[in-house]
């Protein structure tokens, strides 16, 4: 005859324990001032480049990345090389 094999039985589990909600030592309106003290980027935006969408050069005024703003003036300086190659 076959012994058949016994399914052990899992112990009960607990439910889980809510933690006690103690109030707040610091107020919310505190807190809140030094989150964002902390995070002064994600309030002031910067605007995109509009060339290439990237972060704007913070002394643009062109609404340029400091990459393309780099390489608008390269691009002015060649020009006017030429300029004065071709006189």
């Amino acid at each position: 005859m076959r012994s058949v094999p016994r399914i052990k039985k899992k112990p009960p589990v607990a439910p889980p324990i809510k933690p006690m909600m103690e109030p707040p030592v610091i107020a919310k309106e505190i807190l809140e001032m030094a989150r964002l003290a902390l995070e002064p980027d994600l309030i002031a935006r910067q605007a995109k480049c509009v060339v290439c969408s990237a972060d704007c050069a913070p002394n643009s005024s062109e609404g340029l990345c400091w990459i393309c703003r780099r390489l608008k003036i390269s691009a002015w300086r060649d020009n006017d090389t030429q300029m004065g190659a071709q006189e």
